[in-house]
């Protein structure tokens, strides 16, 4: 799979971490963050990979701030992006059965490193069940339209 994954300057050496597991199970990983330690807009990440996903140039999106949430409401800024926030797997699961997700976030304040690949790897595990699921999608989709 090709991944894209940005960072603001909170989540430097995680993002590091975090590409090398993917890299290490087979994974194309594009970097469009930062990495420099010096502080900068996670907004601009954000959007980065958000635009990354939904122009089919990666196919998922991976954000890592402090927190997760400033860099996921960015992302969630751009059409077509579905970005979710989570600190443990059953979420990350959670996520792409129900949601579709194809942004995931976390934060490198949040969670350590082992807690983010054990979510990295659940997340790109997990399928879409589609199904009632499926309505559900569409309807928050359409909110774009509005």
């Amino acid at each position: 799979m090709r991944i894209g994954i940005g960072n603001d300057h909170s989540g430097v050496e995680m993002k590091r971490e975090i590409v090398k597991f993917l890299q290490e199970q087979g994974h194309e990983v594009v970097n469009y963050g930062t990495d420099e330690s010096t502080r900068c807009d996670y907004p601009v990440y954000g959007e980065k990979v958000g635009r990354a996903v939904t122009a089919g140039d990666v196919d998922r999106g991976i954000l890592i701030c402090g927190t997760g949430l400033g860099i996921s409401l960015a992302a969630n800024k751009v059409r077509g992006v579905r970005a979710v926030v989570c600190s443990e797997p059953c979420t990350a699961r959670l996520s792409r059965q129900h949601n579709d997700a194809n942004v995931l976030a976390f934060g490198a304040r949040i969670i350590g490193i082992e807690m983010a690949k054990m979510i990295v790897e659940t997340w790109l595990s997990t399928e879409f069940e589609g199904g009632r699921h499926q309505r559900r999608v569409d309807m928050v989709m359409e909110m774009e339209n509005k």
